[in-house]
């Protein structure tokens, strides 16, 4: 009762950038990429903080979604999901053998790419485990599960293979390596099926694969990218309308802190990279690249100042700083405490995270894990 009355009376600390996690896009987007695979379960993809959108909050939104468990990188991921979704998790990624012992094996699945790990889990009793294997890819897993099975009897004996697992390395393209990655995968299933096991989950695709495969045996399918409305293809490719329906869900918006008056020739930022034709304002954010404001934006890009009903872009101007990033107000009536659109709900807009990856040279993903895991995140 007392800490519930300290809660209250302390004071909020108001933040300068915000980041807003659109509910109803992120289970419209699971909704739409289940009904793309109406045979299979969708598993989400929440590590590296959920795409960057936030691990407890994607948790407690899909609390509200039919996922039976979602997939996460390690342990320290794994115990924010105990906390906030009330279903299982699904280990991806391999740990030190002692994290193994942390984790709670009721709520928990993991994948296994080797002997060191099945070993350690062996040793906790009935852990459930996936079997990954090597398909084509040659990054990690099983390259010859029959051998793999044959040489870890014993060890297989004192767990339970809940699932056959592997990864694709070129599912958003045409590629003949993605058929062969099917065809070693389905030969492995029929391997372990002919010894004796029957797993319930059997994953090889990822959220480009839910929109181009097909195959019966495949039980669930394992979505990053496109459940938080970003489509895994470019626009060129043929795919890329299946996706058209997937719904961005994250807003990014930053607050001015300071506005500064610039003279014909006086420049801002770091080495005089923009210099002002005559006399101009300009107003500075507390977001630079520590933040994930990525530095090949500067002078190039376009966020938006918004002030009641009206939007209007403002261009970078001079260098991204580390934590600081100036725009070029031109003759509008800023001030400081009005707000700057960073990153836009809307696919179509300047500002858009596609726009502004395209402008970095960034693929999406790499984008989106790079905004700071302090950065207040919020569910509207």
């Amino acid at each position: 009762m007392i800490n519930k009355l300290k809660q209250l009376i302390r004071p909020k600390y108001q933040t300068l950038n915000k980041i807003e996690i659109k509910r109803q896009a992120i289970l419209d987007n699971y909704q739409r990429l289940q009904d793309a695979q109406p045979n299979a379960t969708i598993f989400p993809v929440l590590k590296s903080n959920a795409y960057g959108h936030g691990l407890q909050e994607l948790c407690q939104i899909l609390n509200d979604s039919t996922a039976p468990m979602v997939i996460v990188d390690s342990f320290p991921e794994a115990q924010i999901v105990y906390h906030h979704f009330k279903r299982k998790v699904l280990i991806l990624g391999e740990m030190p053998n002692k994290a193994y012992s942390y984790c709670d094996l009721k709520r928990s699945e993991f994948c296994v790419y080797n002997q060191e790990s099945l070993r350690a889990l062996a040793k906790l009793g009935r852990a459930k485990i996936h079997l990954f294997v090597n398909t084509g890819m040659n990054r990690e897993g099983i390259k010859n599960l029959s051998k793999f099975l044959e040489e870890n009897k014993n060890l297989l004996q004192k767990v339970e293979v809940t699932g056959l697992c592997s990864h694709l390395a070129s599912a958003e393209e045409t590629s003949d390596l993605n058929n062969i990655q099917l065809n070693n995968f389905l030969a492995d299933l029929q391997i372990l099926k002919k010894a004796g096991y029957n797993p319930e989950w059997v994953h090889l695709g990822n959220s480009a694969a839910i929109f181009t495969m097909n195959d019966s045996n495949l039980s669930a399918y394992r979505s990053g990218l496109a459940l938080y409305g970003y489509s895994p293809f470019n626009e060129d490719n043929p795919n890329f309308k299946k996706t058209a329906k997937l719904k961005p869900a994250l807003r990014l918006v930053s607050t001015i802190v300071s506005l500064q008056e610039l003279s014909d020739n006086e420049s801002v930022s770091y080495n005089a990279t923009y210099i002002a034709k005559d006399r101009c304002q300009i107003a500075v954010i507390p977001f630079g690249y520590y933040e994930g404001l990525d530095r090949k934006l500067s002078n190039l890009a376009k966020l938006v100042w918004e002030k009641g009903e009206s939007r209007h872009y403002l261009k970078i101007a001079g260098r991204v700083c580390m934590n600081l990033c100036c725009l070029e107000t031109r003759d509008l009536n800023v001030r400081i405490g009005d707000k700057i659109e960073i990153i836009s709900l809307d696919p179509t807009d300047d500002n858009s995270l596609s726009n502004l990856a395209r402008i970095a040279e960034l693929i999406p993903y790499e984008f989106l894990v790079r905004l700071q895991s302090n950065i207040r995140r919020f569910i509207i």
